[in-house]
Parts: C-alpha cells; sequence; structure tokens
C-alpha cells in the first residue's frame, strides 16, 4: 500500500516539502519569507482537501457496512476506520494549538485596515520558536520533541491496525541521519527531528514545516481508509490500468506450421483486492507489471492420451472482488493439453538386460527440463539409484523387467524389458602365458606349472565389465597314460605347479585338466558360482 501510486494533490505536497526544504537552507528575506506563507496557505489548502476525501471514504466504509446487514467482519473493519479517524482527528487538533501557540507568542497575526488577515507579526521570528519547540538548550524538553513522539506513534498505530504487510510503518518524523534528503550533509546530520525543523527557522517556516506534517498524515490516513474501504467492498471501482494482452493458441509451433494469437486489451482497477481461488483454495496475489494477479501452479497428471500422445484436460478457477459492498464471483473454465512425456533411455545394452548383473540406464525426460526429478520403481528388478539425476541400475531377477519412472511424485510411464542369460565363459588352459594347443600339444616331459582361466563373452566384457570379472577357484590336474591316471593333483587358485608329473611323464601321456569350480565376481564386488558343469581339458605331450 505505502508504495502505491501517488495522486496529483499527494505529489504536489511532496513537491512543496522539497521547496520548503530549500528555501530553509537559504538566508532569511522579506522574499523568502512571503514564500513560506504562500508555502503554508498552499499545504493548508491541501490538508482541507484531504481531509474532505478522507471524510468521505469513511462514509463509504458506513455505507457499504450498513449495506452488507452488518455483519460481524464488517463492523470490525469500520471499528478500524473509526479509529484511525479518531487518531487523526487529535493529532491535528494538536498541531493546530502548537500552530496557535506559535502565532501568539511571536506577536500573532497581521491584519489589514477591513481585518483580513495579511500576514504574521512575528514572521521572521527564531528565539520563540526555538524555545517552544526544543526548550531549554540542551533540555530536549521542547514540544518538537513532543510532536515526534506523537507522529511516529500515530504512524505505528495505523499501520498496526490495518496490517504492517499491507500497509508497512513508515516514521513520519525523522532525525536528520536517518531521513535521505540529510544522512549525507555533514552540517546537517547531527541533528535530530526538532534541531532539523526548528532551530534557527523563522516562525512562518516552522508553520509551513507543521502544514507538511499534517499533509503527511491525511495521505497515510488516506492510504489506511481506502485499504479498509477495500475490505467491505467501499472502494470505487475504476479501470485506471489498461493495458494490451496477447493469447496464443500454442506457445510452441514447429517449423512450416501456422503460429496462431488474439491480441485484446485488458483493464484493471489499483483500487480492487480480488481473491484468487483455484479448485476452491486461495492462491498467492502477486503484482504482476502493476496489475495484481493470481498465481495458479499445479502439477500435471497423466491422463488419457490420445493416438498423438495428448491428454485434453480443464482446470477451475474463481476471481472474487467486492463491488459496491456485494461479493462478486467471476469463474474460468481453462482448458489445457497434457503431453505424454518421452522417455529416453541410454545405455550400452538397451534391448535386453543381463539377469543378476548391474545394467545401468541413463534415464531421462528432454520435456519436463529443470523441472525433472525421477524416482524409478521396477517389477522383475532390484532397483538402485545412482549418483546423478537420471542414472539408475537394474538388477533383473526376472526373465522381463517392467521400468516405473516418476517426477516429483506424478508417474511418467514405464519401459519394457527383455532379460539375458549370462554367456557362459570359455575355459583356457594357459602355459608361459600363451593358450595351449590340444591338438599339437607340448613336448614331453610337459609343462612345470599350468594357468586356468575363465574368459569372459566379448560382448558381455564390453557391456558390463565390472559384472564379466571370472576366476577359476578349483581345479584338477591328473596325468594319464593310455587310460590309467598316473598321478593327480589339486589346485584352488588359477596357476597350479606341475614340477612333479616332469619325473614321471613319458612321450605319448596326456594331461587332463578338470575344472571343478568358478566363481564370478560381479559390480558390486560379491561373488557367485559360475555353473559350468565339469569342463575337461587334454594336453598331450609328444
Amino acid at each position: 500500500m505505502a508504495g502505491g501510486k501517488e495522486s496529483p494533490r499527494q505529489k504536489m505536497i511532496g513537491m512543496m516539502y522539497l521547496v520548503l526544504t530549500a528555501l530553509l537552507a537559504l538566508q532569511v528575506s522579506s522574499a523568502i519569507i512571503q514564500k513560506f506563507k504562500f508555502l503554508d496557505d498552499s499545504l493548508q489548502v491541501a490538508v482541507t482537501s484531504a481531509n474532505k476525501t478522507n471524510t468521505e471514504v469513511d462514509g463509504r466504509i458506513k455505507k457499504a457496512v450498513k449495506d452488507n446487514g452488518g455483519k460481524a467482519e464488517d463492523l470490525a473493519v469500520l471499528a478500524k476506520a473509526e479509529s484511525v479517524r479518531k487518531q487523526t482527528g487529535e493529532l491535528l487538533a494538536y498541531i493546530n494549538v502548537l500552530r496557535t501557540e506559535l502565532i501568539k507568542e511571536t506577536g500573532g497575526e497581521e491584519k489589514d485596515e477591513s481585518g483580513i488577515t495579511v500576514g504574521y507579526v512575528g514572521a521572521k521570528e527564531e528565539q520563540k520558536v526555538m524555545e517552544i519547540m526544543l526548550g531549554p538548550e540542551g533540555s530536549h524538553k521542547g514540544k518538537g520533541y513532543d510532536l515526534k513522539d506523537k507522529l511516529n506513534a500515530y504512524s505505528k498505530s495505523i499501520s498496526t491496525l490495518v496490517g504492517e504487510k499491507r500497509l508497512p510503518y513508515k516514521a513520519l518524523a525523522l532525525d536528520a541521519k536517518d531521513d535521505p534528503m540529510f544522512v549525507k550533509d555533514k552540517e546537517q546530520n547531527k541533528k535530530d527531528f526538532a534541531e532539523l525543523n526548528f532551530a534557527q527557522t523563522p516562525m512562518v517556516a516552522a508553520l509551513a514545516v507543521l502544514s507538511t506534517k499534517e499533509a503527511e498524515m491525511l495521505k497515510l490516513e488516506s492510504l489506511a481508509l481506502e485499504d479498509l474501504a477495500t475490505q467491505v467492498g467501499a472502494s470505487n471501482l475504476s479501470f485506471d490500468q489498461v493495458f494490451a494482452m496477447s493469447r496464443a493458441t500454442s506457445n510452441v509451433v514447429a517449423a512450416g506450421t501456422d503460429y496462431e494469437a488474439e491480441m485484446f486489451i485488458a483493464a484493471s482497477s489499483s483500487a480492487l483486492k480480488p481473491t484468487f481461488k483455484y479448485g476452491g483454495s486461495e492462491v498467492p496475489a502477486v503484482n504482476s507489471g502493476g496489475v495484481i494477479v493470481g498465481k495458479v501452479k499445479f502439477r500435471a497428471s497423466a491422463g488419457a492420451y490420445d493416438k498423438e500422445g495428448n491428454a485434453k484436460k480443464t482446470w477451475g478457477g474463481s476471481i472474487t472482488i467486492k463491488n459496491k459492498g456485494k461479493d462478486t464471483v467471476f469463474k474460468l473454465e481453462v482448458p489445457y493439453i497434457v503431453a505424454r512425456p518421452v522417455i529416453q533411455v541410454q545405455s550400452a545394452s538397451v534391448q535386453a538386460l543381463y539377469r543378476n548383473c548391474g545394467n545401468e540406464l541413463n534415464v531421462q525426460v528432454p520435456a519436463l527440463g529443470s523441472q525433472y526429478n525421477p524416482s524409478f520403481s521396477a517389477s522383475g528388478a532390484t532397483v538402485v539409484k545412482g549418483s546423478q539425476k537420471g542414472i539408475v541400475t537394474l538388477i533383473p531377477t526376472a526373465a522381463t523387467v517392467k521400468l516405473n519412472v516418476s517426477s516429483g511424485g506424478t508417474a511418467l510411464g514405464s519401459q519394457d524389458f527383455k532379460v539375458r542369460l549370462i554367456p557362459k565363459p570359455e575355459i583356457i588352459v594357459m602355459s608361459n602365458g600363451k593358450p595351449v594347443d590340444e591338438k599339437t600339444g607340448m613336448a614331453a616331459p610337459g609343462p612345470r606349472s599350468l594357468t586356468v582361466i575363465a574368459k569372459p563373452d566379448e560382448s558381455f566384457l564390453a557391456f558390463l565389465p565390472k559384472d564379466a570379472r571370472y576366476a577359476v577357484t578349483q581345479w584338477m590336474a591328473v596325468l594319464v597314460r593310455g587310460k590309467r591316471p598316473v598321478s593327480t593333483q589339486n589346485f584352488t587358485s588359477g596357476t597350479g605347479n606341475l614340477s612333479a608329473f616332469a619325473a614321471q611323464a613319458q612321450p605319448g601321456d596326456r594331461i587332463m585338466v578338470e575344472v571343478k569350480q568358478v566363481k564370478r565376481t560381479n559390480f558390486l564386488n560379491q561373488q557367485e558360482v559360475v555353473n559350468l558343469g565339469t569342463p575337461i581339458k587334454n594336453v598331450p605331450l609328444n
């Protein structure tokens, strides 16, 4: 309220105050005294006019309350308006007593031959003004200090009555250090309110200061009464804000298609205090470019999508204003379209997932932009949420998996995946770092050691390297001559020492390798036994 547009009268009063301040800084002369008198007379005319206008607003409030049937909440508003008027009247009366005292103590009014007041005998008098308004030097007991307290108490009381959120408190009597006009003036910024306005001040200038404070009071009262009037529908409904608007069929168009929009003139009233509701609940009212608007915000939910992926919906709202003491409600039914969000899944292997493996997916919904706040669930798999937005790891436990995607609690859709079994690794026997050729074999008496490895499927290793880690943990080596075993050794690691075979091996023998256990380490560094049966490899000795 305090930051609203000023009326021409209020602007004029502000300009007069600036002129008054400038005149106070000049050396006093008869011409300047006359200008002070002119300012005071002009301000008094403005004060009288403002007081009359505020009385009319008070009358509208009373009439609206009566027309509304005297409801309790309206009577409470009326009581506030009456309190505002009473406090204003009392403070105006106090200031008028000060005016009378200053005029009287400085010689009274100067009249012409017909008895009409044309000036003041003590218009230039400064000492008497200081005695009355500042009191004995350094005492701070003059009436200027009482005036400061009363003005600020008045402003605080009015703001509290109306509500400081609607009419913020602003002191009417400032010391120089708090006044933007003087805070940087080294000669003035040490002065308090009374010294600033009444020290070394001609009596007629002091009257103009009092008139300025009266005008500021009535401006505050006007703001308060207008606000209270809106609460009972007694404000003047006049559309004082006219602006152009447009409404597009769609704000998003594809290249090669038509863009359609409507232009129209809209109008609003700064006196209105509308109530906005969406779905039966009140929504915030904000100032948007000088116009009070209701902000509707809700999360669009999925619907029955048509073949183009669109769901047609509507939302309902209402705007309520008080007009001539009665509530007037304007209802809205606004259509909108919810487009099915496109879920994009990126993965090394997006067509199918590997069972019991950590299949990492990057699930994004570009249409949601920064509002995308995903959560995931799945049937047929365990879900592990990643550290980055949209990253999720699925550990399938069934033949098919359905991944469900939501954002901010709103379901967006789902994605189905087939599940592959993990391809079995290939068992390879190594000697001196090279695979042994089972057809050509090795020269007798054979190798001093063998290493048995389980080599993962190449595509599986490329897709999920963290899940394609195999180790042969149990295997047996048998030196065989014809069909008869000659010697046997068992090992629990991939490499086995076969030096004991060398003393017995002959050309024509063979070393049979039987793998008894292979384990796979997954992406969680957990191990599981791989079912390979009992693979057997033979190394012929020549």
